[in-house]
């Protein structure tokens, strides 16, 4: 969950929003969301404990269409794009903490290309390195965290009168778009359900107490983040976290923490790139994608390599500001519509074999708040929103194509 977004998107909020404390509000707002979503998440899981996240689930509830634009969806949208932002976010905080100088499409690309070494090969040494590597990320993210409070430069007060006169409907529900980007791996446990070792005991769990952690932990560092250093520097920046870190200790804190978020980042593609091929390898296995791609080993290596590649030419192509709106709004698409077969999943099998905690209300808020948001951010962004749609709509041919390959194969 920890990577691109949370190091990123604020700077670009205090432009849309103009003011700290809607800033803030906005990632609380998102938070509970993301509980819902995670609340919601789990009770599919625990009657569902397969891989293949929004792809499984949409398949095996409505119908094979909606279950393959989901992970078409995941394809581009879920894991490419993210893959994409997080490696190029890498280049500004790498030049902070490291002193790099080169071209951030070549850094990104390294980055991937060493991600997808570690998940490519054996399953074990990837986890490994991925579970001290996130273990140490949040060790050190809240010790910034007490650290940046202690030294902010004054107390904080909130005058609700300017915030008031800033506060924009639109804006404010756009922001939860991109901040929905920010809490995206929310979900992420479903797609190695398979993988997981009791699955009805643990998969809720995982999903529960990482989306409550990493609310605390995106609280504090927004809060210092948009407390430590004048708006000025920080509006409309993507390196909010080495200027905010500045501005509290100097360029020693600056560049350690620039370090942290690099490690961070470089945590965030490595998961990504572990998780996302998973979602193909099933789809390969139920014969909506090709064959190469399935997962005949412990490591579904050829998706991996197909993941690397796509998110290495996306880096190339694509801005970074641009990528966080898009990818906000078309995973906003796919966990709706999953949270919908939830609801349906309960209507046909009943209570006692869908159990959702404080039903209707947990869907019912995380459905209505992600639709609003959705519908602001297409009138207010169209050009992304639309990209995304037309994301989703792609796959559709792609679909029948890959049916009657295998019908012919058949």
């Amino acid at each position: 969950m920890v990577g691109v977004g949370v190091f990123t998107t604020s700077g670009y909020l205090l432009a849309d929003l103009g003011h700290p404390d809607l800033v803030l509000l906005a990632w609380v707002v998102g938070g509970f969301i993301a509980l819902c979503g995670a609340l919601s998440y789990g009770a599919l899981a625990r009657r569902m404990p397969e891989s293949g996240g929004e792809y499984y689930f949409l398949s095996r509830t409505f119908h094979p269409l909606l279950g393959f634009l989901a992970g078409w969806t995941s394809l581009l949208a879920g894991f490419t794009a993210p893959i994409a932002a997080a490696a190029l976010a890498l280049d500004a905080y790498f030049r902070f903490a490291f002193g790099i100088s080169a071209p951030p499409e070549l850094i990104a690309t390294g980055i991937i290309a060493v991600a997808a070494l570690m998940h490519g090969v054996r399953l074990g040494y990837g986890v490994c390195i991925q579970n001290l590597a996130v273990g140490l990320k949040v060790v050190l993210i809240f010790a910034f965290v007490f650290f940046g409070v202690s030294r902010l430069p004054a107390p904080i007060s909130v005058s609700l009168a300017s915030v008031g006169e800033s506060f924009d409907l639109g804006a404010f529900a756009a922001a939860l778009v991109w901040i929905s980007f920010a809490y995206s791996g929310w979900n992420a446990t479903v797609y190695i359900a398979g993988e997981v070792r009791q699955p009805q005991k643990y998969l809720h769990r995982s999903l529960l107490l990482g989306t409550g952690v990493v609310i605390f932990m995106y609280i504090g560092l927004n809060f210092v983040f948009v407390n430590a250093a004048p708006l000025h520097a920080i509006t409309d920046r993507a390196e909010i976290g080495a200027i905010a870190a500045q501005f509290i200790g100097g360029d020693t804190l600056q560049r350690a923490v620039s370090g942290l978020i690099s490690l961070a980042l470089f945590t965030s593609v490595s998961a990504m790139l572990m998780a996302g091929p998973r979602v193909y390898a099933r789809m390969a296995d139920d014969g909506l994608f090709p064959t190469l791609f399935s997962s005949k080993s412990e490591v579904p290596s050829a998706a991996v390599i197909l993941q690397a590649l796509l998110a290495a030419t996306v880096v190339w192509v694509s801005p970074l500001r641009e990528l966080l709106g898009y990818i906000g709004f078309t995973l906003g698409l796919s966990t709706l519509l999953t949270v919908a077969a939830l609801v349906f999943l309960r209507w046909r099998e009943g209570p006692d074999r869908v159990p959702i905690p404080l039903y209707p209300w947990v869907p019912a808020f995380f459905a209505v708040a992600t639709l609003l948001a959705l519908g602001f951010m297409l009138m207010r962004e169209p050009i992304g929103a639309t990209l995304g749609l037309a994301t989703v709509v792609s796959g559709v041919p792609i679909y029948y194509l890959f049916r009657r390959i295998e019908i012919i194969k058949g």
